[in-house]
């Protein structure tokens, strides 16, 4: 099982950073509980590639490492996502990246959104920019999305978001929340079988 990280922090060391790392830790440790089995983690720095992605504008090819990331996104069981919020919006180098991935490449893939911002209240940023965007690339988003103001570090509220959009992503890459409960065993009734009604209307349908 494959975990890929798209980090969009600039400086080093960045809180982007940190929070993707403590995201794909707690994811990492969910999954391997869940399906017990190895997962696989990646980290894509795109402050390392910014080079790369701006010549794929000008000239349409990917270079070696673009290329390489491209395929870990594509490749990926789940994603994790992080950006600095510039702007009130997720920051040009990260919007660039998704902009040269393949169109269909995180089609059905899960993915969990996270931001990093100076202030409180760019935590929207969540809703109005990234979930619409992921949206639009037809991936699974997660239901919690994580958001670290400056004041989150070290306070209360962010490992336990951090710990419950882990757990949803994991189950996502595990299949076990899409799994639906197995189809129960057709029950009798004094001594007759009982056929459910969807059933029943899928026998009327015509042949064909």
């Amino acid at each position: 099982m494959k975990l890929v990280v798209v980090s969009a922090g600039l400086s080093v060391p960045s809180s982007t950073r940190l929070l993707a790392d403590r995201l794909a830790a707690e994811t990492e440790a969910k999954a391997k509980a869940q399906a017990r089995a190895d997962v696989e983690v990646e980290v894509v720095e795109l402050r390392d590639l910014a080079v790369e992605i701006a010549h794929n504008f000008t000239n349409g090819f990917p270079g070696r490492k673009l290329a390489g990331a491209l395929d870990a996104v594509a490749g990926a069981d789940g994603l994790i996502v992080v950006t600095p919020v510039f702007s009130a919006s997720y920051s040009g180098l990260f919007k660039s990246f998704f902009d040269v991935l393949d169109q269909d490449a995180l089609t059905g893939k899960p993915v969990l959104i996270a931001a990093t911002g100076g202030s409180a209240r760019h935590s929207l940023v969540l809703e109005h920019a990234l979930r619409p965007l992921f949206a639009y690339l037809r991936a699974v988003v997660v239901p919690t999305a994580v958001y670290a103001a400056s004041e989150d570090w070290g306070a209360e509220g962010l490992p336990e978001r951090v710990e419950r959009a882990a757990g949803e992503l994991a189950a996502l890459m595990t299949g076990l929340s899409a799994a639906r409960p197995a189809a129960p065993a057709k029950a009798e009734a004094g001594g007759f079988e009982v056929i459910p009604f969807a059933e029943q209307l899928a026998a009327l349908r015509p042949a064909g």
